[in-house]
């Protein structure tokens, strides 16, 4: 019997919970092994705001190793792996309704931590020893699935108050729990972004007090976190907190130091940080993408470093997209992203000014092309950018800009080859050209195809096989006769 391993915690019914049949058979499987067994974690969390979950904690008062095994042998769970140093399994588990979903199986545990390690010593533990190592209250909840007990909520902190009242609260001593794990500082700006939750006071000031501590934790799961916020309905609301705690400081200096509004002579420049915040909501309310929204995150990482005033012009940031285009190599390097997004996103710092200077003037064919084939498949992402960074208060203005954008993309789509321009390749390639003209890899034929395709991004010739042949063969002849005058000179 299993009811003497919780009888003793505050417990509350919930009427037919949602879970999926499979862990009923977990419960039971513990009932034989005479094991307590919970429901923990986010799993609980997000089934209390009836939001989907398809990663499922479960924690056991007993060996979990054994356990484990007989759960995936009943079950016939899939992808199993055994952590028995930790105590863990992880194991996959498919239902007929619901799908497929992740489990992973811990013993109940306990921890210490060394003042300089945020690696913990960790022992076993009793149920409240587990709930209480938990980050925020709303994650320290536990579901029964024993028989004796089944569906009853153990609360030990009050995490479904916090639930109800949508605040983040640590169930112990906010700093020492930021201590223990400084990646709860990641967490609390994440859960804050995604579940619109506010943090409370001694939150706010453990993590300004332990924001140096981020720096021990690994460049990896600090990004794993950040994307998180990245990809949630607002990242500022993440963002923010990150910044007006230090932590943002610790993790991307680059990133905090846009912050700022500095005064010459009574002139002002807008603040680039919470620019740059706004720029990432608007795109976040219209694309899903990551790399877009890191290079809204990115596309005036420059400004800073490029910063001048004159007296004549006011302030100016002139190259700030190629030194952001830097700024954005290292940041990737430093925080270990993928670098095969890397170009993306540089591509989108670099080409995010480009449609302005054309929507205040009559636009030509040939400067709509150029624009077209440098963006290439990645137009519409661009365009998006660029009403995304008009963040102007004042509201005739951005009517003003908007329309102007809105004649840039009529005129795209009266040029009428979009989608061609789009997938553009010259008409004929470097090997075509080196063998019609009898060339060796070099330079000249790199010269030759880069006049061929600019020829035709201007329209000075078609888009056609033959006319690219017959333009590589004047380019050369040209190339010949002015080789040719330098001599005789």
């Amino acid at each position: 019997m299993t009811e003497h391993l919780h009888n003793e915690y505050h417990m509350t019914p919930l009427s037919k919970p949602a879970i999926p049949e499979m862990l009923y058979r977990i419960g039971d499987l513990a009932d034989k092994s005479g094991m307590g067994c919970y429901l923990v974690g986010g799993y609980v969390r997000d089934l209390l705001m009836q939001r989907p979950c398809t990663d499922i904690d479960i924690m056991v008062i007993g060996d979990p190793v054994p356990f484990a095994k007989a759960v995936r042998d009943e079950l016939q769970g899939k992808n199993f792996v055994l952590f028995e140093r930790f105590r863990t399994a992880q194991l996959e588990l498919s239902d007929p309704v619901q799908g497929t979903f992740k489990l992973e199986l811990v013993g109940a545990r306990k921890e210490s931590y060394n003042a300089d390690s945020r690696k913990p010593v960790t022992l076993i533990g009793t149920l409240e020893d587990d709930l209480a190592r938990r980050d925020f209250t709303i994650n320290a909840l536990a579901l029964v699935l024993n028989r004796e007990g089944r569906n009853q909520l153990i609360d030990r902190f009050r995490g479904a108050e916090d639930l109800e009242a949508r605040i983040l609260r640590t169930p112990l001593d906010a700093e020492q729990t930021f201590s223990d794990d400084p990646l709860r500082m990641m967490r609390a700006a994440r859960f804050a972004a995604q579940l619109d939750f506010k943090l409370l006071p001694e939150v706010v000031a453990a993590m300004k007090a332990m924001s140096e501590r981020i720096r021990i934790v690994s460049r990896e799961r600090i990004s794993n976190e950040f994307f998180k916020i990245m990809l949630s309905p607002r990242p500022s609301v993440g963002l923010i907190i990150l910044y007006e705690t230090g932590v943002l400081k610790e993790i991307m200096p680059e990133i905090a130091a846009m912050a700022g509004i500095e005064q010459v002579d009574g002139l002002g420049h807008k603040d680039t940080l919470f620019h740059t915040f706004q720029v990432i909501d608007n795109v976040s309310a219209i694309s899903p993408n990551l790399w877009l929204r890191i290079a809204a995150l990115l596309h005036d990482i420059g400004k800073p470093s490029t910063k001048r005033f004159s007296h004549s012009a006011g302030w100016s940031f002139h190259g700030h997209d190629a030194v952001g285009i830097r700024i954005a190599a290292k940041i990737f390097n430093v925080m270990r992203w993928p670098l095969d997004p890397l170009t993306y996103v540089q591509k989108m710092i670099r080409l995010h000014h480009r449609p302005i200077p054309l929507s205040k003037e009559e636009i030509s064919d040939s400067a709509i092309r150029r624009l077209m084939f440098d963006a290439g498949e990645d137009l519409q992402d661009l365009m998006n950018l660029c009403r995304a960074d008009v963040t102007s208060k004042n509201p005739r203005k951005v009517i003003k800009i908007m329309s102007n954008f809105n004649h840039v993309e009529a005129k795209i789509a009266e040029v009428g080859e979009k989608d061609q321009l789009a997938k553009w390749r010259p008409p004929i390639d470097g090997q075509e050209i080196m063998e019609t003209l009898g060339l060796g890899e070099g330079k000249m034929v790199g010269m030759i195809k880069k006049r061929m395709e600019n020829a035709i991004i201007d329209g000075l010739i078609p888009y056609d096989r033959d006319a690219a042949l017959e333009y590589i063969k004047a380019a050369y002849r040209e190339f010949g006769d002015n080789e040719a005058e330098g001599g005789k000179q």
